[in-house]
């Protein structure tokens, strides 16, 4: 069996016009070809699609059940062909990005609409990590493009483009200690547990870590269940109590007393210089480098 792509064309055309010469006056062919092309295509299927009775052909039962799968299978093949051509131009085979564990309330998701919206046969791929283990991610190319945060100390192989500006604050629970206070001194801070997202390698010192005594965890949301609970204080994304109005009747931001830390960060899409990127992840940096220069 060898069926093409004219043959199936063909055929949902008599199908949707009625007739061999309404067909062909469509497709622009001679009814001859018309009524060859479907008897060599009942031939390769070994089924009668159409009764020759009277003037018009009339679809047999078979003809009826074959034409809904029939558009469905052109659809199939117009959309390989243009994945083909797009990956002949260019496209990766696949995208892989990872969105930093506390950025995830954020809306990333968005530019991951722009890439479906212009490259619909592609597949994306998104992870979610601690930022050290982001970048390690971005650095193997395990990952193509990472959203994360400015780096105080940039690799040599490392490009980026600025997204937005993240607050992050320090809370602890309502019912704990800390929050009985109007102002925190640094001394308290030092001799509290604090949660800290960190890196899944132990070994890898956690950024924003200011206490003594810490647990880690990898990502936002259990330091937020932690924190809930009095198990400790930790710093978590600003926008993350404003989206979600019932964290901040049970946490409370700390005011601190003795210093003000450095709270405030740019939020970048990074990459490497070092990985070959295909035209979707081009098309990203370029979307993002031309709503900056419009100020958007």
């Amino acid at each position: 069996m060898n069926i093409n792509q004219d043959q199936l064309i063909i055929f949902i055309t008599v199908m949707e016009t009625g007739s061999f010469s309404a067909a062909a006056r469509q497709l622009g062919k001679v009814p001859s070809a018309i009524s060859m092309s479907i008897a060599n295509l009942e031939i390769d299927l070994d089924l009668k699609l159409f009764e020759r009775i009277g003037r018009e052909p009339l679809p047999t039962p078979q003809a009826q059940s074959l034409y809904e799968k029939s558009k469905q299978l052109l659809i199939e093949m117009k959309q390989w062909k243009q994945h083909a051509f797009a990956l002949s131009s260019g496209l990766e085979a696949h995208l892989n990005i990872v969105v930093v564990s506390e950025l995830l309330h954020t809306r990333w998701t968005d530019y991951i609409v722009l890439l479906e919206q212009q490259f619909p046969e592609l597949q994306i791929n998104i992870f979610s990590a601690p930022q050290e283990d982001a970048l390690h991610l971005l650095m193997t190319q395990a990952a193509d493009l990472a959203f994360m945060f400015e780096r105080e100390q940039l690799q040599s192989s490392e490009q980026f483009v600025e997204l937005k500006r993240e607050i992050l604050v320090p809370v602890a629970a309502r019912h704990s200690p800390l929050a009985e206070s109007d102002q925190v001194s640094f001394e308290q801070i030092l001799q509290n547990r604090q949660i800290v997202v960190a890196s899944r390698d132990r070994q890898i010192k956690p950024e924003l870590l200011f206490s003594k005594h810490y647990w880690r965890t990898d990502n936002h949301h259990s330091a937020c269940s932690m924190i809930k609970q009095g198990l400790g204080w930790g710093v978590l994304p600003l926008e993350m109590l404003n989206e979600h109005p019932e964290l901040q009747h049970e946490l409370k931001i700390l005011q601190l007393l003795d210093f003000t830390p450095k709270f405030e960060y740019f939020v970048d899409l990074v990459w490497s210089r070092e990985h070959q990127l295909g035209a979707a992840a081009h098309f990203l940096i370029n979307h993002v480098r031309n709503l900056r220069k419009t100020g958007k």
